[in-house]
C-alpha cells in the first residue's frame, strides 16, 4: 500500500486536531510552505510562512539574536528554536516549524558541511530539535529539509517526540 505524502498526513492531522501551523524557512526558500498550501483546503489549518534567508531578515522579522547568530551560526539548534518562537509570535498559529541549513554546493565548513540542516518545532507543549546532514545536490538538500519538517510535525502529533 503506498503512503500518502507527508503533506497530505499533516493536512489530515491538523484537520482532525483543529490546529494551526507556520512555517519560518531559510534553506528551503520557500519550499515547505509550498508543500502545504498544495493540499487543497490548506488555508483552514496554513495561517503562512515567512522566508528570511538572510542574518538580517531572521533578526528583523523573526527576532532572532544577532547574539546567537554570532556565536552559534544561522544553522544551529539555538536559531531554528529562536525562527519558529518568532514565527508562531508574527503570524500566530498552535504550531511552528522553522528550517535553516547550508543546501549547497558550497558554504559548508569542517564542523557544518554542506548538506548540515537543522528543523525546529514550537508547540504549546514543547520545543524540539532534529539535526541532519544531507548527501545530495541543492534541490535534493532542500527536499528532503522540507520532508523533514513535514515529519517532525507529524511525529509531535504522534506522540513519537521526547
Amino acid at each position: 500500500m503506498e503512503q500518502k505524502p507527508l503533506e497530505m498526513r499533516l493536512a489530515e492531522i491538523l484537520q482532525r486536531n483543529q490546529n494551526t501551523i507556520v512555517t519560518a524557512e531559510s534553506c528551503t526558500g520557500g519550499l515547505l510552505g509550498d508543500r502545504i498550501t498544495n493540499v487543497p483546503g490548506s488555508s483552514s489549518y496554513f495561517i503562512g510562512g515567512i522566508v528570511a534567508y538572510s542574518y538580517e531578515a531572521k533578526v528583523a522579522i523573526l527576532g532572532v539574536s544577532w547574539e546567537t547568530l554570532n556565536t552559534k551560526g544561522a544553522v544551529s539548534r539555538e536559531t531554528v528554536l529562536e525562527m519558529a518562537r518568532g514565527v508562531r509570535k508574527v503570524l500566530g498559529g498552535d504550531i511552528a516549524v522553522s528550517v535553516s541549513g547550508i543546501a549547497g554546493p558550497a558554504g559548508g565548513t569542517p564542523e557544518k558541511p554542506v548538506g548540515t540542516t537543522l528543523i525546529g518545532l514550537v508547540t504549546p507543549n514543547g520545543e524540539w530539535t532534529r539535526h541532519f546532514i544531507w548527501d545530495g545536490d541543492r534541490a535534493t538538500n532542500k527536499a528532503l529539509s522540507a520532508d523533514a519538517a513535514l515529519q517532525l510535525v507529524i511525529d509531535y502529533f504522534e506522540g513519537k517526540l521526547t
